[in-house]
């Protein structure tokens, strides 16, 4: 415990939510570095962002909205959204001094003593009154588990090894998936490859008109009735729908977005529905999205039985010391700045309700 270092709040993820949540501290006076600390284990600035495939231009980004205190302007919407939202959050963490210590890997977070936390991570050990966890989902992709996947004798790769459409060149492909990866994905592909298939477990829902404050905030409070209650957080597109734009219409017209239904079983050769119709396949694309980082939470003992953490606000209903931003209704970009600017206001009630042990 000698070289355990004490703060008032620990930040996990320095992404749109953690940075959002670092602002607000500092704007509510805490002093980075002494008060709280951020604590990132990407190897620099950008949160997931700068894993983001380099054919992911910053024009084809939907809804990503500027981080409190400063706009993101001018920026080309031809070049890669991973180039331009890296060095955007580096400016910010550099014009808002956040300090954010990277690369540090969250390990796990325990009672610690006199009703602190310990959080554990290979830069050593740091001793807190209040965890704000935004730590996302790009670091756990879901694969989902089909009889025979292990026999496939064709490449599989999820979402977050895309690196874009030119790896398929001549190339048959499954697509698996209805959100917006998905559909970009095969917009994508299906110039270079030989064939596209894409298949989904639900019809997709597209979603015609404007997306409205009141549809927002009515998508916002479903998933947000989800973690009230401790189920697993779903995402917001998925009670939204996707936006039918022009290069959605056109996927349509041409074939590309001509979806099947989930197959039951992989083969050597591809995948094969229960009435024997078989597609053959080099290739299956997993886009079947991300799950919650969390598991560094374990030790707490937060999740409910029905298998999410239940929450109050922005906190876990069981331990108001835990926050999780950018979790459930607050995992879109406008979303995690408002839950940041929450988490704050409410540890602070907290730190002054509990004065800190002598």
């Amino acid at each position: 415990m000698n070289n355990t270092r004490e703060v008032e709040v620990v930040v996990t993820g320095a992404g749109q939510a953690g940075l959002a949540a670092a602002h607000h501290l500092r704007r509510s006076g805490f002093e980075p570095g002494r008060d709280f600390v951020v604590l990132d284990h990407s190897p620099g600035p950008g949160g997931a962002w700068q894993f983001r495939w380099p054919s992911l231009t910053y024009g084809k980004v939907h809804g990503m909205h500027a981080l409190p205190g400063m706009e993101l302007t001018d920026a080309d919407p031809e070049r890669p959204s991973a180039e331009v939202i890296s060095e955007y959050f580096d400016r910010y963490e550099r014009t808002f001094d956040l300090r954010v210590r990277r690369p540090v890997d969250v390990r796990t977070v325990r009672e610690g003593p006199g009703g602190r936390l310990l959080v554990e991570t290979s830069d050593g050990v740091w001793s807190t009154r209040a965890l704000i966890n935004a730590t996302g989902t790009w670091d756990r992709p879901f694969w989902p588990r089909y009889p025979g996947q292990e026999t496939f004798r064709g490449r599989q790769l999820h979402t977050a090894q895309y690196l874009g459409p030119e790896e398929f060149a001549g190339q048959r492909v499954v697509v698996v998936g209805g959100g917006a990866s998905g559909t970009q994905h095969l917009l994508e592909i299906a110039s270079y490859a030989a064939a596209t298939t894409w298949v989904t477990r639900r019809p997709p829902v597209f979603r015609e008109g404007p997306f409205d404050e009141d549809a927002g905030r009515a998508a916002v409070a479903l998933v947000e009735e989800r973690v009230r209650q401790g189920l697993p957080p779903r995402s917001v597109v998925s009670v939204t729908g996707l936006p039918l734009n022009d290069a959605i219409r056109q996927g349509i017209e041409d074939g590309v977005l001509d979806r099947q239904p989930m197959f039951d079983r992989i083969t050597p050769t591809g995948v094969e529905w229960e009435d024997g119709r078989h597609i053959d396949a080099d290739v299956i694309l997993w886009a079947t999205g991300f799950r919650a980082a969390i598991d560094h939470l374990a030790p707490l003992r937060l999740r409910s039985p029905g298998g999410g953490i239940r929450m109050e606000g922005t906190h876990a209903a069981a331990d108001p010391r835990i926050h999780l931003v950018g979790y459930g209704p607050s995992a879109s970009t406008i979303g995690a700045n408002r839950a940041g600017r929450a988490a704050v206001r409410d540890i602070r009630r907290l730190l002054e309700r509990e004065p800190a042990a002598a």
